[in-house]
């Protein structure tokens, strides 16, 4: 897990601090817009180990009981490479991204496209397309 205050390069990459990006809606202060910002707010919430936000932000249909974060896995970057809908005005989309990170010393990657829905003006992660 990476340690970040509000001052922190956010994880996600995005340029912004983390007490401007992806810190509030950690926080429970407002919600992403679209299903890229939802990802990219996931993302980093992995790489601080926010559990409960993944949690919260996975659709009911597919959201597990429970989650627990390997706190020796170290997020160091994430790859956008794709979006497919998922704006403001939509109900669905797909982003597809490359994940890398660290664990035992060994560096590896998760290249994803997921599927995201909004219900009621809010983003919700829904399940890998592979």
């Amino acid at each position: 897990m990476v340690p970040v205050t509000a001052t922190t390069r956010c994880p996600c990459l995005s340029g912004e601090t983390y007490g401007e990006c992806c810190g509030p809606l950690h926080a429970g202060q407002g919600s992403a817009p679209t299903a890229e910002r939802l990802m990219r707010s996931r993302y980093a919430a992995f790489a601080v180990g926010a559990a409960g936000y993944l949690l919260t932000t996975w659709h009911p249909s597919t959201r597990p009981d429970s989650l627990e974060l390997d706190a020796e896995m170290k997020w160091v970057r994430l790859d956008i490479l794709r979006t497919v809908r998922g704006g403001p005005l939509d109900t669905d989309g797909v982003v597809e991204f490359v994940a890398h990170y660290r664990l035992d010393g060994q560096r590896g990657q998760q290249h994803e496209s997921s599927r995201f829905l909004k219900i009621d003006r809010r983003w919700f992660y829904l399940d890998s397309l592979g």
